[in-house]
């Protein structure tokens, strides 16, 4: 048991360093050609802390672990949702820009909508509802990048030293970071999903749970170094583009790219009430979280400190009930 412990560990270890020099890498190459802020946020950075999630997903699903695979998805949107953005809308609650958010926000309630639609009522996703989550993925960042160019950038502030250092580092330095960072997420979340695996055997507990916390959080760290980093530096629309375009992607390429490669059916590792759990809690709590999060903003163009405490209340609700069942 102790070599499980400490190899899921150093798997953590690399997803955290690689998909912080991933992002690094990805910045600095977004910066360098000028793109804006909210559009590095949304697209580059979420594609790079969403690279765990992919790694992750993928393997377990090839490995014929769907439940991993099933579960890291949605339990990172919920982790992302009501754990990272609550921590930070907690200690800055503040103004939004309501125009930037509406692309994401819809692509990713169309999305859920549909994967939703799939699960309760067909109860498997096929290859070509993976080709179909894949599809919406390619139109969100067509769609994202022309909204971009159009609109100039609204950023304010100049350049603090980091980002002139971004700037400053040559081509060649950001496609290494990009590609040493790729290659340790690779390396961990294959430790990650072997290690956890033996894990939840050893204590008896099942996959589909293991995957909805403890996975989703180590898969979802990079998202929290990100989100903390961007509030530190006072980025806010970094920081919350981040969260809501992983999430986006959580759901269209973590699982576009998991079902293409290896179809599978809804799991049911538990029930709640007679019925499977997922359908009951996590599909509904997922639902929920993002909803609580984005409508103040939609609506009154900010968010406020009690969003992020009611957000951490689900989450810790949610992570007792998927070890009470």
């Amino acid at each position: 048991m102790l070599i499980p412990i400490l190899l899921f560990a150093v798997g953590l270890i690399c997803l955290i360093k690689g998909g912080d020099w991933f992002v690094d890498g990805s910045t600095g190459i977004a910066r360098r050609f000028h793109l804006p802020e909210l559009l590095i946020g949304a697209t580059i950075v979420s594609i790079g802390t969403t690279l765990p999630e992919v790694m992750v997903s993928t393997t377990s699903a090839l490995t014929g672990h769907s439940e991993i695979a099933y579960g890291n998805a949605i339990g990172s949107i919920i982790c992302n949702t009501a754990l990272i953005a609550a921590i930070t809308i907690t200690v800055k609650p503040g103004p939004v820009n309501k125009k930037t958010l509406r692309t994401p926000v819809l692509f990713f309630f169309v999305s859920a909508l549909l994967y939703a639609g799939v699960a309760y009522l067909g109860g498997f996703f096929s290859r070509a509802m993976g080709l179909g989550l894949l599809a919406i993925f390619a139109a969100y960042m067509a769609v994202t990048i022309v909204q971009m160019k159009r609109g100039p950038s609204t950023e304010e502030d100049g350049q603090d030293q980091e980002e002139e250092e971004e700037t400053n580092r040559s081509l060649g330095n950001n496609i290494v970071l990009l590609v040493i960072g790729a290659a340790l997420i690779a390396v961990g979340a294959n430790l990650l999903v072997d290690n956890g695996t033996l894990i939840a055997q050893a204590l008896g507990v099942p996959e589909s749970v293991i995957a909805l916390t403890f996975v989703a959080l180590g898969t979802s760290l990079p998202e929290l170094v990100t989100a903390i980093t961007s509030l530190l530096k006072g980025h806010g629309a970094l920081s919350l583009g981040n969260v809501i375009g992983a999430n986006l992607f959580n759901l269209v390429l973590v699982n576009g790219v998991s079902v293409t490669l290896a179809p599978f059916a809804v799991p049911q590792s538990s029930t709640l009430f007679g019925y499977n759990a997922s359908l009951v809690l996590e599909i509904p709590v997922m639902f929920g979280v993002m909803l609580l999060m984005t409508l103040p903003a939609l609506i009154r163009g900010r968010l406020f400190r009690a969003q992020g405490i009611g957000l951490l209340a689900v989450y810790g609700a949610f992570c007792l009930v998927q070890f009470m069942l």
